[in-house]
């Protein structure tokens, strides 16, 4: 009988170590060649905290909290953050221009071959250039992780990517009308503002199943996973770009086309792995957005993340900058072959049965 919070197949046994070890090493030569790619670049490493006054204020984002103790005992609330991110902003307002971190992130409710509860996140800031110089360097990192590892193609679940060919760049637009026959952006005016009916229309001309409390939000995410992703990094990787302004999260809205932001995704085997914007600056225009996605955490989940004042504070002094956040462990994953995430980590969390 197993004893609780024993795993039946533990990854410490020696035979599962030796198995996994491959993977590993092929994890550690990646994030050397990473690291000297960041230092010829004249990028600075930096080591942010853990422990945050908010995790991040994203819906659908969900963090572990803990709390501080005062001297005297007094308690006050902390989270483990989702993200380097609000940290490595301060940063580039307090004066340091290229900046990288390989950063341990946390985010509960999450488990699977894709998903684990703490990761190594990769993120990257370059003050006063353009977020497409964020495209290049994501075609060169997996340029850099193939050359490593001796791959000549990623494969997961079936589908190849060529990590030398140069990316495709899709729009969000062009990949509804695609994949979904959706004509995505005339259900988003020039302020915004985002016509829920008229998507829900297309999107049950698609064929697809609809509840009546869906958001457009809802049916956005809908369509993009079910319809979307699926085809995204098949052969070669694809650069899924300007997002939905209302799905710009931090990022700023595109001088080509205000219904739209400076925002892509990277795929690669359907996978994926980065998340890259032009920053946004404008700290009102921020604390909107932050308070509307944590009215849509409330109205969903029952709770809420607070809102770090202090980093609100530096986003009104931070220059214009572009940056990027890629999930290490997924390519370091399509690197090596592994199929799971937790081949390519050193010591897993411990899994937790109810």
């Amino acid at each position: 009988m197993n004893h609780p919070g024993v795993s039946a197949f533990p990854w410490w046994t020696r035979n599962s170590h030796a198995d996994r070890r491959p993977f590993l090493i092929g994890r550690n030569r990646v994030q050397t060649t990473l690291r000297a790619f960041f230092s010829s670049r004249d990028f600075i490493e930096v080591d942010t905290a853990t422990l945050q006054i908010s995790p991040g204020n994203e819906t659908h984002l969900h963090a572990f909290a803990t709390e501080a103790l005062t001297i005297d005992g007094q308690a006050a609330p902390l989270y483990l953050h989702t993200s380097p991110e609000f940290a490595a902003k301060k940063l580039l307002s307090a004066g340091e221009t290229r900046i990288f971190t390989f950063a341990h992130v946390y985010r509960n409710r999450e488990r699977g071959p894709l998903h684990h509860p703490e990761f190594t996140m990769l993120e990257w800031y370059r003050a006063g250039e353009d977020y497409e110089q964020l495209m290049a360097d994501c075609a060169d990192m997996l340029k850099l992780a193939a050359e490593t590892t001796g791959t000549k193609r990623f494969s997961f679940r079936g589908m190849e990517t060529d990590p030398f060919a140069e990316p495709e760049r899709l729009t969000l637009a062009e990949a509804f009308n695609r994949f979904a026959g959706i004509d995505l952006l005339s259900s988003v005016a020039a302020s915004g503002e985002t016509d829920r009916d008229l998507l829900a229309a297309s999107v049950r001309n698609a064929g697809m199943r609809i509840a009546e409390d869906d958001t457009w939000a809802d049916l956005f995410s809908k369509v993009l996973v079910e319809k979307i992703e699926p085809h995204l990094g098949k052969d070669r990787a694809t650069i899924l770009c300007e997002y939905p302004v209302c799905e710009a999260a931090l990022a700023r809205p595109s001088a080509r086309d205000p219904r739209v932001a400076e925002r892509f995704e990277l795929y690669a085997c359907g996978v994926e792995l980065a998340n890259a914007f032009g920053e946004l600056t404008d700290a009102g225009e921020q604390r909107r957005r932050f308070e509307h996605e944590m009215a849509e955490k409330a109205r969903i989940y029952g709770e809420t993340y607070p809102i770090d004042e202090d980093f609100l504070a530096a986003l009104a002094m931070m220059p214009d900058a572009s940056g990027a956040a890629l999930g290490f462990d997924r390519l370091a994953m399509l690197a090596t072959g592994a199929t799971r995430i937790d081949q390519v980590m050193w010591a897993p969390v411990a899994e937790v049965h109810s």
